[in-house]
C-alpha cells in the first residue's frame, strides 16, 4: 500500500522544520526537542472482540558475562541456579487480567529446565522486594503443565492465567530450578536495575524471601503479555544504555522509557499504549558489544514482540565511541550507521511499523568517547543531521536539542549529567521523555508505507 500524499507533505515539512530545530507540536506541547511527522499508523494483528496479546514488558536477552552471573554459590562450574528459587519484580506498563510469561534461553549453552514458576504481586506494590501480596500468587503452567523445559535458543510462553494488573504496576515473578541449568552460558538481562532474590530449595510460593542472595539482575525472564483490548499496542524502544537506564534509580523505574510511560497514561487517548525497553548497556547498532548488534537482533527483539505498534531508535553513540577516533574511522561510521538505520526502517515498514528516529545525545567531556580533535563529535553531529533531515523516519524525537547544554552544545547539560558526560540523571530522563509528542501514539487510520520509498 502506498504512503498517502497528504503523508508525505508532511513528512518533507518535519524534515524541514528540523534542519531549523524547530518544534512542530502546538504550543511546543511543552514537549522540548521534538519534531514530528504526521504519524503513520501500524498494521495491527488480527485480534477478536476479545482482545489482543499485547506484551506488557520485556527485557532484551543477552548472553550474560562472568562478573553478571548469579552470585555464590549459585554459579558453580558447568551448572547454574542447582536447587534455587529466584524471584524477580518487573514494571508493567499497560494492563489487565490475563497474562502469559516468556522465558528465553537464546544464549544458554544447556536446555533450560523450570521445574516450577508462579506469579503474584509484591507486597506494597513496590519493585524489587522480596515479599509477596498474601493471597495473590498463582501457579503458572505450560500446557497444563507445572514445569517445562526451554530448548537451547529457543523460548517458553506460558498459558494464560488470570490476575489482576494495574497499568503501571509491577509484578512478581518466581521460578524454581531443581536441577539447575547445565552451562556456564546462560539468558539474563544484567542492566535491570532492580534487585532479584535467590535462595536455596523451593520456594516459589513463599511469602517472603527475606533473607534470600540479592542482585541487581533479571535472569531467564524476557517477557510479559497482557489480554488488551483489540485497539491496543506496544512502543517498542531500540536503544543502549541510555534507554536501559544507567544513572536511573535502582528499583526507581524512573529510565526514559518509564517516564514517558506516565505521560501517555495520564492521557485517554494513548493509556492503552505499552512501551517496550529493549535497550542494553553497551549495545551497538553495527557490531556486537553487550548483546547482539541491532541489527542483528531485530527480528526477535522487535518483530516477533506481540502487538507492536511503534519503533523508537535512539542509538549509534557506542558506534561512533568505540570506532578509531580518526577522520576517515569516523565518516565510515557515519556513513554505514545511517545505512543501518535505514535497513531498520526498510525492515520496520515492511511488516507496518512506524519508526521514530532519536538524534544522538552528547559526549562532550567523556574520558572515553570524546575525541580532542573533535572527529567523534563530526560523526555524531552528521549522523544527526541525517535524523533530522533524511525524511526516512515517520517522526524525529530530537533528543540531542533536549538535553545539551545550550552554551556549550556538545555536552550535556550539567544539572542532568551524571557525572560522566555520557549519561543522564532522573531528571535527565525526564527531559528526554518530556521531547516525545504523546499524540505520536494515537489512533490512525492507515498503514505505513511497506519500504517503498
Amino acid at each position: 500500500m502506498g504512503r498517502s500524499s497528504a503523508l508525505a507533505v508532511s513528512l518533507a515539512t518535519a524534515a524541514v522544520l528540523a534542519v531549523g530545530g524547530l518544534a512542530t507540536s502546538p504550543a511546543a506541547d511543552s514537549e522540548r526537542g521534538a519534531t514530528n511527522a504526521a504519524p503513520a499508523a501500524a498494521t495491527r494483528p488480527a485480534a477478536s472482540a476479545a482482545g489482543r496479546w499485547v506484551n506488557t514488558w520485556t527485557s532484551m536477552p543477552q548472553l550474560t558475562e562472568p562478573g553478571n552471573m548469579p552470585p555464590a554459590p549459585f554459579t558453580q562450574p558447568g551448572k547454574v541456579l542447582a536447587d534455587s528459587t529466584l524471584r524477580q519484580t518487573v514494571h508493567v506498563s499497560t494492563g489487565g487480567s490475563r497474562l502469559r510469561l516468556r522465558f528465553s534461553n537464546a544464549f544458554g549453552g544447556a536446555d533450560l529446565p523450570l521445574t516450577a514458576v508462579s506469579v503474584a504481586l509484591p507486597a506494597g506494590g513496590r519493585a524489587g522486594t522480596g515479599a509477596v501480596r498474601p493471597g495473590t500468587t498463582r501457579k503458572v503452567t505450560f500446557g497444563g503443565r507445572a514445569s517445562t523445559v526451554v530448548p537451547v535458543g529457543a523460548q517458553a510462553v506460558s498459558d494464560p492465567l488470570d490476575l489482576g494488573l494495574r497499568p503501571g504496576s509491577n509484578l512478581t515473578v518466581t521460578l524454581y530450578l531443581a536441577d539447575g541449568q547445565a552451562s556456564d552460558a546462560i539468558t539474563s538481562h544484567p542492566g535491570s536495575r532492580t534487585t532479584s532474590y535467590m535462595t536455596r530449595g523451593n520456594h516459589v510460593d513463599d511469602p517472603d524471601l527475606g533473607g534470600a542472595a540479592t542482585t541487581a539482575h533479571w535472569y531467564f525472564l524476557s517477557g510479559v503479555e497482557v489480554l488488551s483490548k483489540p485497539a491496543g499496542a506496544a512502543a517498542v524502544v531500540v536503544g543502549d544504555s541510555l534507554t536501559d537506564g544507567r544513572g536511573s534509580t535502582t528499583d526507581g523505574n524512573d529510565r526514559w522509557p518509564d517516564r514517558l510511560l506516565a505521560r501517555l497514561h495520564a492521557r485517554p487517548e494513548t493509556s492503552g499504549v505499552a512501551v517496550l525497553n529493549q535497550a542494553a548497556g553497551g549495545n551497538r547498532v553495527l557490531n556486537d558489544g553487550l548483546g547482539p548488534n541491532a541489527l542483528a537482533r531485530f527480528d526477535r527483539d522487535v518483530l516477533a514482540q506481540s502487538g507492536v505498534g511503534w519503533l523508537i531508535l535512539f542509538e549509534g553513540v557506542n558506534d561512533i565511541g568505540t570506532a578509531d577516533a580518526t577522520e576517515a574511522a569516523q565518516r565510515k561510521v557515519a556513513e554505514d550507521l545511517i545505512a543501518a538505520y535505514d535497513q531498520l526502517v526498510v525492515r520496520a515498514h515492511a511488516q507496518g511499523i512506524p519508526v521514530y528516529g532519536a538524534t544522538l545525545t552528547p559526549f562532550g567531556g567523556n574520558t572515553g568517547y570524546d575525541d580532542p580533535d573533535g572527529h567523534r563529535e563530526a560523526a555524531r553531529q552528521s549522523v544527526n543531521q541525517w535524523i533530522r533531515t533524511s525524511g526516512r523516519f515517520d517522526a524525529v524525537l530530537d533528543f540531542d536539542r533536549a538535553v545539551r547544554d545550550p552554551e556549550r552544545p556538545r555536552r550535556l547539560r550539567e544539572a542532568w549529567d551524571t557525572g560522566d558526560h555520557l549519561h543522564l540523571n532522573p531528571a535527565g530522563y525526564q527531559a528526554l521523555a518530556d521531547a516525545v509528542p504523546v499524540r505520536l501514539f494515537g489512533p490512525r487510520p492507515s498503514a505505513p508505507d511497506a519500504g517503498l520509498r
